[in-house]
């Protein structure tokens, strides 16, 4: 008697002391996308396919399948037209997804461990989706959406039917992604509990890094992908690239959403550097839960704070403002305005031509005008644009009738850029004309 108490003492402090987690994993999708893929294979007929793939699969999606099919923009036709092309694919994939839920644990011990590092964890819930190859996970509202074709591969699943636009997708497989699962869900467990970037590369960088950052600190391991590899070993070289590059908004194809076939050899290196902005932020910071907190709930609209963590980090070789500086001072500007006095208040109506000279040559292939502050009302209209000069310094367009007695405006917008690929400052041409 004495020992069957004891016995259940134990069982009752081991599973008091034994973490609690409510997390929600939903996985009817797979199952559903496997009877609509079985019957789809079945006919010929695209009419039915079209039938069978919305009855048996997508009028049946849970909430987080609705979610993923709305921010990547999957079609049914899309669908179909892997199920039709991939069958190879698909077969050696579908082991793994109907064995989802064994990864359950594994994630939940990473979601438990971010709750210990992050105490304001919110609740997410986690869905195994199924779709065409645009996510291997994504973090939507209070949604984790796994990307079971991309997230549950691993490296015997088939690539080979995958040529062409798509055969990028063949590098993902070479990380193992089915053992990367816990680290893939925690990082897209972040993303929820964060603020949107906006729109620019510094941004989204920190946005990505942090959530490695934090996703590496719950899991216990690095981001699986090559720019974790490449990063390291050459610091020096992606920090200046990156310095040069974070406010030029044309640049973002550079850091992220590319593949292999850049100056690197590896993709999406800016998740790196945000990542190792993330780590020297709270390896210096007093308060390492205040730093994690901080970085988390960050406001990209919040320059100072945007600030305070970049520059706390000490991973640019100066600070963002200067960086900011001296970017500024390699953009391209207009030098002046030909041949009336910009800002004039008597211009002649009878202007015809305008002749933007600019501070040094530009890549004729970009241009880029705009309205003025005074809206489509006031803008001058162009009606010929005659072409660049042969050195490149200046551009010249032919315009519409001018009225007398009219304020006019035209914005030479930053879409012209130099040779170097710098953005134009934007200038605003401004005048109002005279009587006749």
């Amino acid at each position: 008697m004495r020992n069957t108490f004891y016995l259940l003492l134990v069982i009752l402090v081991l599973a008091c002391s034994t973490p609690k987690s409510d997390q929600v994993f939903v996985h009817s999708d797979i199952s559903n996308f496997w009877n609509a893929y079985d019957s789809i294979r079945l006919t010929k007929d695209s009419l039915k396919q079209l039938d069978l793939l919305n009855r048996l699969f997508i009028d049946k999606a849970s909430e987080g399948q609705k979610a993923m099919i709305e921010v990547r923009n999957y079609t049914p036709e899309e669908y179909l037209e892997a199920i039709e092309s991939y069958p190879e694919f698909w077969e050696s994939i579908r082991p793994n997804t109907l064995k989802a839920e064994t990864h359950n644990k594994e994630i939940e011990k990473g979601i438990l461990k971010l709750k210990d590092i992050y105490p304001d964890l919110q609740a997410a819930d986690i869905y195994y989706t199924m779709g065409v190859f645009r996510s291997p996970g994504t973090g939507f509202d209070n949604f984790v959406l796994i990307g079971s074709e991309f997230a549950l591969g691993d490296l015997h699943t088939q690539t080979k039917e995958f040529t062409g636009a798509r055969s990028h997708i063949k590098n993902y497989y070479k990380i193992d992604p089915e053992k990367n699962i816990q680290f893939l869900s925690v990082h897209e467990y972040v993303h929820t509990q964060q603020k949107d970037a906006v729109n620019n590369i510094l941004s989204q960088c920190l946005r990505e890094g942090v959530a490695d950052f934090v996703a590496s600190l719950a899991s216990g391991q690095i981001s699986p992908f090559p720019a974790f590899v490449f990063g390291p070993a050459h610091n020096e070289r992606v920090r200046a690239k990156f310095e040069d590059e974070m406010f030029n908004f044309r640049a973002g194809r550079n850091w992220f959403w590319n593949d292999d076939n850049n100056e690197f050899g590896a993709s999406d290196m800016g998740y790196y550097v945000g990542y190792a902005i993330a780590k020297g932020y709270y390896e210096k910071a007093s308060d390492k839960a205040l730093a994690i907190k901080e970085m988390i709930e960050l406001d990209y609209t919040d320059e100072p704070q945007v600030e305070k963590i970049v520059d706390g980090s000490a991973y640019f070789t100066t600070s963002l403002e200067e960086l900011f500086q001296k970017y500024e001072a390699k953009r391209p500007q207009v030098v002046g305005v030909e041949p009336m006095e910009n800002h004039g208040q008597s211009i002649d109506p009878k202007l015809s031509r305008i002749t933007i000279e600019f501070s040094e040559p530009m890549d004729q292939r970009f241009r880029n005008f705009d309205y003025g502050p005074l809206g489509q009302e006031a803008s001058i209209q162009i009606s010929n644009v005659i072409g660049f000069s042969k050195d490149r310094k200046s551009l010249t367009f032919e315009i519409q009738p001018l009225e007398s007695d009219k304020q006019y405006q035209l914005t030479i917008g930053n879409g012209f850029m130099n040779d170097k690929g710098f953005p134009l400052k934007p200038y605003l041409i401004d005048f109002k004309t005279g009587t006749k």
